[in-house]
């Protein structure tokens, strides 16, 4: 039987990635996307629902699917109100995760980000840190958190410090072997095909992946 799978963030580097890798992946036939814009010139196999994710209930009817792909994702300087920003990057993953457990979604699998720490001094990491608790307490069949360090594509928007950050990176990029592996450059398109490789072989446990875990899952399709 074929599947369905609902992604959240499709607008995004990284979403957007997942979209075109589960268009092409015939164990899916229809793909759902929840987002506030719309995406042009997409296949018949992909419904869109458009609305603001911060009230995510409103979509609670036709939020069913076998797996949830959530790549929500700001940053500071899109969103410089903190207050804002914890509502984007906290509330509609953990929004997400009850709606999945509320509609018996099985599987669900969340980008956060390298360094995420409930107790850290650093807002961002903590945000994180907080959302992955809480989508943890949701006891999801399937939960699969993904930490990324650095993602790298080509991105419609230009964000300078990102910019800067990958090109010192890739010239530091030998020098993270063993333990340092984690903080490699890592390509959306390697996390895409991770997700998918994760939803499809799933183990019936809550699984935190670092980006050179993401790395090998990927090339193991």
């Amino acid at each position: 039987m074929k599947k369905i799978a609902i992604i959240l963030g499709a607008t995004g580097l990284t979403g957007n990635s997942l979209l075109q890798k589960l268009i092409e992946d015939e164990r899916y036939d229809q793909i759902k996307l929840f987002s506030r814009s719309k995406i042009e010139g997409l296949p018949n196999k992909v419904t869109q629902y458009i609305g603001d994710l911060l009230q995510l209930d409103q979509f609670k009817a036709d939020f069913t699917a076998d797996e949830v792909y959530c790549c929500i994702g700001t940053t500071a300087k899109k969103t410089p109100d903190k207050e804002l920003y914890k509502q984007i990057d906290y509330g509609i993953p953990v929004a997400t995760a009850k709606l999945c457990k509320e509609n018996g979604i099985p599987t669900l699998l969340v980008i956060s980000a390298m360094g995420a720490n409930k107790n850290s001094n650093v807002f961002y990491n903590k945000t994180k840190g907080e959302m992955e608790r809480e989508v943890l307490k949701q006891n999801i069949k399937n939960t699969v958190i993904l930490r990324p360090s650095l993602i790298g594509g080509d991105r419609s928007e230009r964000r300078l410090l990102e910019k800067i950050g990958l090109t010192i990176f890739k010239v530091i990029q030998p020098l993270l072997i063993g333990s340092l592996k984690k903080y490699q450059i890592i390509n959306a398109e390697s996390i895409a095909q991770a997700m998918i490789n994760l939803a499809n072989n799933t183990s019936n446990a809550d699984v935190i992946m670092t980006s050179n875990d993401i790395k090998q899952i990927a090339i193991n399709n």
